[in-house]
């Protein structure tokens, strides 16, 4: 089936842009942006998924004010032949300059809360290394991935309440990956299931300071054995300079224990140059991206098919420990960062599951 998109001189396999290279129904494209400011008082992420062997997209917004309610809509429809147009119900997303700049927005709905906002890069994308895994011989991951930061300019309101964001005080932390994940979504069926890890830990961060960025992928098994590790320092539009790779990535974090959810924590980056980037992490806010469908809440995980078309909404309250418990596991949060003298802010993810005696975790 013809689209837009095969009018352009851009073809990579022998069909159209309907389908992608592999059958696997696992096959996705995802972009996700997190929105913040500088005081921990605002943190929205929003992201949109596409499934083409599944012939799904779905969408999610959630914004947690004052560290204290979550407000959220998610929504889902049949992919048919509208493939063209990121647009899900109210949820739209828009490429203005490509690797620059788009627009991302939730029109006015039922569940009380809308944006129309503009992300400005300030440094040019990093592409992560690569993400391939086999599990009994077959592909469990094969993922390509970018993170940018940048600034946004536009508006929210939530519950009547109209918030204004400026670049000067509101940031950008993006990525874009495509391509076979599973896990996080819809578990499949048919097939002998995964074998559960007796302990993993799993970060990513995406930062950025006054003149320069970074961004690392890490994994590793409960002992400390690195799975993966990714990262590069990165820096300003025209600063003719190269990105530096990391060599190794050095981690120390506290923990609430009983949710495992960081309460503060240093990184090293050992960079391939012999230099060493040391900084300190602060937690500023977060939002609980399981509630927008990572890993399934209340009925609704990625990929998975809610008919021609679905939309919900709902507020949570985080100050209640037992709504916090369901909901925290898979969070972004918002960190100010110190780099010697130096002031950044940042998003991060954490996950630590089943032991990791390094950090007092003995088991699930």
């Amino acid at each position: 089936m013809l689209t837009r998109y095969d009018e352009l001189l851009c073809h990579q396999i022998v069909s159209t842009f309907d389908h992608v290279e592999t059958s696997a129904r696992e096959w996705t494209e995802r972009v996700i942006l997190h929105t913040h400011d500088t005081k921990g008082k605002f943190h929205l992420s929003n992201g949109f998924g596409l499934y083409p062997n599944r012939n799904i997209i779905d969408a999610f917004g959630c914004v947690t004010l004052d560290g204290k309610t979550q407000h959220n809509v998610r929504a889902s429809r049949e992919l048919g032949l509208q493939r063209d147009e990121v647009k899900v119900g109210p949820f739209s997303y828009e490429v203005i300059e490509p690797l620059k700049k788009v627009r991302y927005s939730l029109d006015e709905n039922e569940y009380g809360l809308s944006y129309d906002i503009e992300f400005e890069g300030v440094m040019p994308p990093h592409e992560e290394d690569p993400q391939f895994f086999r599990l009994r011989g077959r592909v469990e991951e094969n993922i390509e991935r970018y993170d940018q930061v940048g600034r946004a300019s536009g508006w929210l309101k939530a519950e009547g309440k109209t918030y204004q964001l400026d670049r000067a005080n509101f940031l950008v932390e993006r990525d874009h990956s495509w391509g076979i994940r599973r896990g996080g979504g819809v578990p499949e069926t048919g097939v002998q299931p995964g074998d559960i890890p007796p302990g993993y830990f799993y970060s990513w961060g995406v930062m950025q300071f006054q003149t320069w960025g970074a961004a690392y992928h890490i994994r590793e098994t409960w002992d400390g054995t690195p799975l993966l590790s990714s990262g590069s320092v990165f820096y300003g539009y025209g600063s003719q300079k190269d990105d530096l790779r990391m060599a190794r990535i050095d981690h120390d974090f506290q923990f609430l224990p009983e949710l495992r959810k960081m309460t503060s924590g240093r990184l090293a980056f050992n960079m391939v140059d012999g230099s060493k980037i040391e900084m300190s992490l602060r937690p500023l806010d977060y939002c609980c991206l399981k509630v927008g469908g990572y890993f399934g809440f209340r009925g609704f995980v990625h990929g998975q098919w809610m008919g021609p078309y679905f939309i919900d909404g709902f507020k949570l309250d985080l100050s209640d420990p037992q709504v916090l418990s369901e909901a925290s596991f898979l969070d972004n949060t918002t960190c100010e960062l110190r780099c010697g003298d130096e002031i950044g802010y940042g998003v991060f993810e954490l996950v630590v599951t089943g032991k990791y005696p390094r950090y007092g975790f003995e088991g699930y």
